[in-house]
């Protein structure tokens, strides 16, 4: 499949292990290219196109930075994803204490997690986001500190990782693209990686 991106070096321009691993089980074979690039945005920018302007933002420092500009044969993939309850974004927590209080404020709550990305060659940008519902059972406290314990989720948007074990007994359902929630929407991805030429 996607036979269209034979002619393409597939660049990944992420250090995510989830994102590789997700790319690696749609078929695609690529390399990692990162480059530092400073997180903010703008505070008037709705929370639901965050992750489409850090995905952009990313593939552009990336050029920037690293190529100056791409070659015919590159296609460069970037990510970001938000995890966003009511009207606040969960970043990744700093230490014990903001994971913890991250995940007592997802417990018994639904949370929206948003993933946005962009995919570049020289002459096509596509830009697009994937939004999943999350429900949460009430969790508790030692449910919590157990899987912070041994799961040491600082790394994550949110504070957890939907594979791990605080996924497998403390989400009730999900409503949209389970993929998403790990880093990549992998049925929208695929459909706009055909559309490249």
């Amino acid at each position: 499949m996607l036979e269209n991106l034979s002619k393409y070096e597939i660049v990944l321009g992420s250090q995510s292990s989830r994102r590789q691993t997700l790319l690696k089980q749609l078929g695609l074979t690529f390399h990692i290219q990162t480059y530092p690039t400073n997180e903010s945005f703008p505070n008037d920018l709705k929370l639901e196109k965050i992750p489409e302007y850090l995905a952009q933002k990313k593939a552009n420092s990336i050029i920037e930075n690293v190529y100056q500009k791409l070659n015919f044969q590159q296609l460069l993939i970037t990510s970001d994803t938000v995890v966003i309850l009511g009207d606040q974004i969960l970043n990744k927590p700093s230490n014990q204490e903001e994971a913890q209080n991250m995940l007592l404020s997802l417990s018994g709550k639904m949370h929206q997690v948003i993933s946005g990305v962009c995919l570049k060659t020289i002459h096509q940008e596509i830009i697009f986001s994937e939004m999943t519902k999350v429900y949460f059972k009430e969790l508790s406290k030692e449910e919590i500190d157990f899987y912070i314990h041994k799961y040491q989720p600082f790394d994550k948007a949110g504070s957890y990782g939907i594979q791990e074990w605080i996924g497998m007994i403390g989400i009730e359902k999900i409503e949209g693209d389970f993929y998403n929630v790990m880093g990549l929407p992998l049925k929208k991805l695929f459909e706009k990686l055909k559309l490249f030429s």
